[in-house]
């Protein structure tokens, strides 16, 4: 296994980015493709304690379940800024955590909730959908329609949130979820403010048919997600007839009129070309679509925030879209 950072990224991460790169690579780690499921898990979850910022105290905190099509009750973590009554009825993101499909969970992301909970003035509701290889395809796509389904339903009004004003927002994996519940509110008529995107696969498990696809290759040796871990990951997830499917590859579906869109790339990461591609997508289908990408940066950075300034601004960034979709007082308590 090699110890140095590949060519390609000592010439195009930011000093910070190259310096963690350099860190990671001489980590005892072994490559996420090198192992079970069981075990990437928990390396993944180790790991971002080290990277993620600290927990910021918010006033409310819940646990909660959320009922599904299958009679599971899926367990979902809510954090909000301030209590129910406290002011009017606060808007709420519903976010999908990446992994993968593989690894993550609202616990994996929880410093990154808090603190765009707070920033945003919004509410943030993680749902712990199930995840593969016990559960593939599409066990996580419905799991995630059915949590916002049950927000926008009764969700909102039993938590004591403003369901007017609802969000769907996710990392990685987590974002092609958010994507995939964005179609689905549009075709229910469903109103989504924003779908919040960060560094999301769109085009599913191999865009050979796609010559502008060059960061699959141009970053597949990636100190954090490489091109042979995300082959795991999809192998993990979804059978090879499933993968044309549009609800994994959602560069596939008609996107017209579908939620707003603020997306965050990361320069140097085997996804971004996916998020370039969806953005064209989405603007030729007539979809408001911002994209902001991040110089210098790799996969994962939302949840370095630690050890990255990168990553401390995508969260500002982040709650400013939000809080722009949300048409939250910009003098709101913070």
């Amino acid at each position: 296994m090699s110890t140095s950072v590949d060519a390609t990224f000592v010439e195009h991460l930011s000093t910070e980015s190259l310096d963690l790169a350099q860190r990671l690579m001489r980590s005892p780690a072994p490559p996420i493709h090198t192992l079970s499921a069981m075990q990437a898990r928990a390396m993944y979850a180790g790991g971002l304690g080290l990277l993620d910022v600290p927990l910021e105290p918010v006033l409310r905190m819940r646990a909660l379940h959320i009922p599904t099509r299958s009679g599971w009750d899926m367990p979902a973590r809510l954090w909000a800024p301030r209590m129910p009554g406290d002011g009017p009825p606060l808007p709420v993101m519903l976010f999908l955590h990446g992994g993968g499909y593989v690894m993550g969970s609202p616990a994996t992301h929880e410093g990154v909730c808090r603190v765009i909970c707070r920033l945003a003035d919004c509410a943030v509701l993680a749902p712990d959908y199930r995840l593969a290889p016990e559960w593939r395809f599409p066990t996580a796509v419905n799991d995630s329609i059915d949590a916002l389904e049950w927000l926008a339903s009764d969700g909102a009004e039993e938590l004591g949130l403003d369901g007017t004003r609802i969000a769907v927002g996710g990392d990685s994996a987590g974002g092609t979820l958010a994507t995939v519940c964005a179609l689905y509110a549009r075709d229910a008529h469903l109103p989504l403010a924003l779908q919040l995107l960060i560094y999301p696969s769109t085009a599913g498990s191999v865009p050979a048919s796609l010559s502008s696809f060059t960061s699959r290759t141009l970053y597949a040796n990636s100190p954090v997600l490489d091109a042979r871990s995300l082959h795991w990951f999809f192998e993990h997830y979804i059978d090879e007839d499933d993968s044309d499917d549009w609800r994994f590859a959602p560069l596939l579906a008609d996107l017209a009129g579908s939620a707003p869109v603020w997306m965050a790339l990361a320069q140097c990461d085997v996804l971004h070309d996916d998020g370039v591609a969806y953005a064209e997508k989405l603007r030729a289908a007539g979809v408001r679509v911002r994209v902001k990408e991040y110089p210098g940066t790799m996969h994962g950075f939302l949840n370095m925030g630690r050890r990255l300034a990168a990553g401390r601004r995508l969260h500002r960034d982040a709650a400013v879209a939000l809080r722009r979709a949300f048409k939250v007082n910009k003098g709101a308590k913070r």
